[in-house]
């Protein structure tokens, strides 16, 4: 029996460039970073100063005061998100609920209320810690919430591998629908991790730029003077759903997730494989889920994240996996930031808008050639192309590898 087809019908995009999926879609195409100065705590003691942050975030005008108090931001991000997803899908679950899902992915979770529990416990005692700091904190409290606003009781679950999260949150409703288990899933991812906390960690680790006086071109993936990633939030859903289904209730198609590919280097906690063995493996696994070769796919939406290995070993990888004729391939971390456990679903619907408008969108601050990085990275412009299948990697601390290959409606 063939397996179901799944296609996209709705995304939702909350980010450092963007509050929708059109307005994120539309800075990247013109090549706008969202990367500034921290606003959100003093960091001007801490050696980083910068991140790509959702800017103008309300969480009071959008949730109500006292419901947004008891909501951490990683979780009001992410039902923004999936609002703007399944209002653009027109999915109506109602009594149908038992036939939906939602899996979501998240590095961290709640990482402000677990900083905010602390310094309560710390400065107050413990009788003054608040009831809601645990369900604030866990990690799957997210798709915990999206189900409970919108009534979805079929699957649910959480995904939480690093920075691969969201795209296996993806990568897993794919396989939730082909098997039958649900006929409709809410998929993405959110982080909200600019917190006293994550910036000193990722700092101590040298593992962020260090470019505090020029944000916009602190995040330059490929780029030969790169000197680590841009911290960013945000959030970003698809709503998948089976082909025939969404036929017949005459749902927007966007794209057809062609395949999901998995694998685990089983090398290091923070490093990549020094040959890129392990982003091989998840890219060959989603070209063959998908029963299609190199030489279909136009565009690669890479992991990117301006970190020197991961760029150079990614670089490897794609030329282990397409050849001599790797397609064009761009980082979108260069505007956004590394928003985490967001990344990968946001990158997803950035692969679906690419597929939609035929538009590569750019890696931007590329300024100097690094010999270990030379490929077409559609430097510092947009650029229209014609683009039939899109795949997009990403891969997290442990050794987590994703990749996700999607097609033209």
């Amino acid at each position: 029996m063939p397996l179901r087809r799944v296609v996209v019908t709705g995304i939702g995009v909350v980010s450092p460039v963007g509050s929708t999926a059109t307005s994120t879609w539309d800075a990247l195409v013109a090549g706008r970073s969202g990367i500034g100065k921290i606003s959100q705590f003093d960091p001007s003691e801490f050696p980083v100063r910068i991140a790509g942050e959702v800017d103008g975030f309300e969480p009071d005008a959008i949730f109500g005061r006292r419901r947004a108090k008891h909501l951490d931001r990683v979780t009001q991000l992410a039902l923004v998100a999936a609002k703007e997803a399944i209002d653009g899908s027109g999915l109506e679950i109602g009594a149908d609920g038992d036939r939906v899902g939602v899996v979501w992915g998240t590095g961290v979770g709640g990482l402000g209320a677990f900083e905010d529990g602390i310094t309560v416990l710390n400065e107050r005692g413990p009788a003054w810690v608040s009831p809601y700091s645990l369900p604030m904190m866990i990690p799957n409290m997210t798709a915990g919430h999206i189900a409970m606003e919108w009534g979805i009781r079929g699957y649910s679950s959480c995904t939480a591998t690093a920075c691969s999260a969201s795209a296996q949150a993806i990568g897993e409703g794919l396989d939730l629908i082909r098997a039958g288990r649900v006929d409709s899933i809410v998929c993405g991812g959110s982080e909200a991790a600019v917190t006293r906390v994550g910036i000193a960690a990722f700092a101590a680790m040298k593992a962020l730029s260090t470019r505090n006086d020029d944000p916009e071109l602190a995040s330059r993936p490929f780029d030969a003077d790169r000197d680590g990633f841009v911290m960013g939030e945000g959030a970003a859903a698809l709503v998948l759903e089976d082909r025939e289904m969404a036929i017949r209730r005459g749902a927007p198609i966007l794209a057809e997730l062609l395949g999901y590919g998995v694998s685990s280097d089983a090398f290091h906690m923070t490093q990549p494989h020094p040959e890129g063995d392990g982003a091989v493996r998840a890219m060959r696994a989603a070209l063959r889920d998908a029963e299609i070769d190199v030489t279909s796919v136009s565009y690669v939406n890479a992991h990117g994240t301006s970190t020197p290995p991961n760029d150079r070993i990614e670089t490897l990888a794609l030329k282990k996996v397409f050849g001599e004729k790797v397609p064009a391939v761009s980082s979108t971390k260069s505007m956004t930031g590394h928003t985490l456990g967001a990344a990968g679903a946001l990158e997803a619907a950035v692969c679906v808008e690419t597929l939609q408008h035929q538009i590569l969108p750019p890696t931007t601050n590329q300024e100097k050639d690094d010999p270990d990085c030379d490929l077409d990275y559609v430097p510092n412009e947009a650029r229209q192309a014609q683009v039939d299948v899109a795949l997009t990697n990403s891969f997290g601390f442990g050794g987590h590898n994703a990749t996700l290959v999607f097609g033209k409606a």
